[in-house]
Parts: C-alpha cells; sequence; structure tokens
C-alpha cells in the first residue's frame, strides 16, 4: 500500500518479487534519512566547533560531509532503480526518523566529537541492521551498504581516536545520550588540561 511517504513501486529489478523489493526500498528509503540527517550533523559541527582542537576537527569533518552526502546519492539512486521514489524532504526525515535532533549547538572540538561517538554508533548499528534485512534478498544492496558502512566505522574510528586513553578506553563509555558523551568528553579535556598545567 503507497501512502504519502511510501510511494508505489511501478517495478523493481529481474530477480526480486514486488514483495522483496518493497523490503529492501524500506530499509533504503531509512537509511537514506540517515545519511541526509548526518551529513548535516557533521556539517552542523564544522560551523560549531571552538576551542584548542578547532582547526583539526574542523578540516576533518569536511571530507566525511562528502562521503555521506555520496552515500545518500547512492541510496537514493538505487531506491529508483529498483522502481521506488527516494524521498529527501525535510519533513518526511523528521516524521520518519527514530531519533532526536543533535542536541549540541556551538561547543568544543571535544564534546562534539563527544556526542558524534553516539551518533556514529547509531548510524552503523541501524546499517548492520539494515545489511542483515537485504542480505538474504539483494547482494547488491548488501554490497553497497557493507561498503558504506565500513567507510562510516572508518569515520567512527577517526573521531574515537580523540576520545581513547593510552589504555584503549573511551571517555565516552556508558554515556547513553549525546548530552552525557559530551560531558564526559569535556571531563577528559579538562582532567588533561589541569595535568598539563601541573607539570609546567
Amino acid at each position: 500500500m503507497a501512502t504519502k511517504s511510501t510511494p508505489a513501486q511501478t517495478f523493481h529489478v529481474p530477480g526480486l518479487s514486488a514483495k522483496e523489493s518493497t523490503t529492501v526500498v524500506a530499509a533504503l528509503q531509512d537509511r537514506l534519512y540517515a545519511y541526509t540527517d548526518l551529513h548535516l550533523v557533521l556539517k552542523h559541527v564544522h560551523w560549531n566547533v571552538v576551542g584548542p582542537n578547532f582547526i583539526g576537527v574542523h578540516e576533518m569533518l569536511d571530507p566525511q560531509v562528502d562521503m555521506v552526502r555520496g552515500y545518500a546519492d547512492a541510496v537514493a539512486e538505487r531506491i529508483a532503480t529498483m522502481g521506488g521514489t527516494p524521498i529527501g524532504t525535510p519533513g518526511a526525515l523528521v516524521d520518519a526518523r527514530s531519533w532526536d535532533d543533535y542536541a549540541l549547538g556551538k561547543d568544543t572540538a571535544q564534546a562534539h566529537l563527544g556526542a558524534l561517538d553516539l551518533v556514529y554508533t547509531g548510524v552503523i548499528e541501524d546499517n548492520r541492521t539494515a545489511i542483515d534485512v537485504v542480505g538474504e534478498i539483494d547482494p547488491v544492496t548488501e554490497d553497497l551498504l557493507i561498503g558504506q558502512t565500513g567507510e562510516l566505522e572508518q569515520f567512527h574510528w577517526f573521531v574515537r581516536a580523540h576520545l581513547e586513553n593510552a589504555g584503549g578506553r573511551l571517555s565516552t563509555e556508558g554515556a547513553t545520550t549525546e548530552e552525557e558523551a559530551a560531558d564526559a568528553a569535556r571531563g577528559t579535556q579538562r582532567r588533561t588540561a589541569r595535568k598539563t598545567a601541573r607539570k609546567k
């Protein structure tokens, strides 16, 4: 059944039934919403990051933004290839998403990186769920999502490298909200600054 948010498919790719195609398109549409949101969040952080590590984080994010925009485009085109209608409007995204708006405004690099740790965790976990859903149905879509997920995991590592101590523990460990993760990351930054000041 087609609705305003899920128009009816008029065709599907050879080798997949209409039902299988609908399942894959729904999983892809969810990823399109996630990628659209993620690249906007990354750009928001790029514009609102301040503090001692500003330039490093500011410049680290633009390649991530470009890649994630590319993921959105690839997913939207896969939806169209499969006979679906990709939906990229802001209102539809807000109505359909299962996550809240990004919680931070202007803040330190460390705070934003702490919050982004949770953002990336959510996107990657949902990607893995989508891979499981499409894996038995459509290896082409599965391959697309696997490649994107591998690159997202590398971006996540770039973020986490700023949050990890020499013992391998993340400052955001145990945080369940972006605000908690940002606070935990800020706390680590403050402790490091105090230790550095004592050594001088």
